[in-house]
């Protein structure tokens, strides 16, 4: 599938690719007709604008030729991308979901290099990412005949030409650029299903004696699931020993941030830091007891300016 087409409403696929190129093509060349004619119209009139009124055209006409040139012209403009477009999809053997495909893999592939060809996968899961080649474009020419059906050109155009069989749609001619036991597209991070969380086998259920012991143990819960979050997300993640005292958990409290880069400090999702935003992280904070006197009459001075 290349997309669904809401003029022919019909889906543009791989029976019915050659078909929509040829509706492009004539409807380009219909309307670049439609254009020559129009032209020659106006070009008469703009000739004719120093005679008197009763000479030319009525209103209405004049309106009617001003709102069919400017349809025609964006009309044509939008077919002529499209059809530009189209080709392009045809010569490389790329359909527009996988040029979409291609630049997710592109995007991913760049943001990996930032975190050292690794990405956190739906649920936080690690996933190394590597470069993949689009494996179906084998040519120019055979892409074109492929995808037109045959390799007589004059087909190409003729309003019944053939198109290719459905029968050879489950399997495509690669170029071999890369290992046949790659897949493509590649995975998607972001749609991989969350990995699975293992439960205790010997968790009971909870049995409270009356609300209040309930609400008791839900605030332990609660208080407990905030000490867990407070503490760094680290890739090596070691089970604290129970018998550790509270200098040790303090200690590994205070642990630096560490980027998905690996080095220290803070970055976002993809891997980006503040420094990359034009963001100068080396800039020391001041507090508020560390701020010249100057300093904070000026702000003092903008603020109430601001409310004036």
């Amino acid at each position: 599938m290349d997309h669904h087409c809401p003029w022919t409403s019909n889906c543009v696929s791989h029976t019915t690719f050659p078909h929509f190129i040829r509706f492009l093509f004539y409807a380009v060349l219909s309307m670049l007709i439609l254009t020559y004619h129009l032209f020659r119209r106006v070009a008469v009139i703009w000739d004719e604008r120093l005679l008197p009124a009763y000479l030319g055209p009525p209103t209405w006409a004049i309106a009617h030729l001003l709102v069919l040139t400017v349809l025609n012209g964006i009309t044509l403009f939008a077919l002529v991308i499209l059809l530009v477009r189209s080709v392009y999809c045809l010569s490389v053997n790329t359909t527009m979901i996988e040029s979409w495909e291609i630049e997710r893999h592109e995007a991913l592939v760049k943001r990996s290099r930032k975190s050292g060809g690794y990405v956190y996968a739906n649920g936080g899961q690690k996933m190394r990412v590597e470069k993949q080649e689009f494996p179906y474009d084998i040519g120019i020419w055979r892409n074109l005949c492929q995808g037109m059906g045959t390799s007589v050109m004059i087909f190409w155009i003729l309003p019944f030409g053939p198109t290719p069989s459905i029968d050879n749609a489950g399997k495509f001619e690669v170029n071999g650029f890369e290992d046949a036991s790659k897949i493509w597209p590649p995975p998607d991070p972001d749609k991989m299903p969350r990995a699975t969380r293992g439960f205790d086998q010997d968790l009971k259920l909870r049995q409270y004696g009356s609300p209040a012991e309930e609400k008791e143990a839900f605030h332990r819960r609660q208080q407990d699931d905030f000490e867990r979050r407070r503490r760094p997300v680290v890739e090596n993640f070691v089970e604290e020993d129970s018998n550790s005292d509270e200098s040790e958990l303090d200690e590994y409290e205070s642990e630096y941030e560490e980027g998905l880069d690996g080095e220290e400090g803070w970055t976002n999702s993809e891997g980006e830091r503040l420094r990359d935003f034009g963001v100068d992280e080396d800039t020391e904070v001041l507090e508020d007891d560390d701020v010249p006197l100057g300093e904070l009459l000026r702000r003092r001075k903008a603020r109430s300016s601001e409310h004036d």
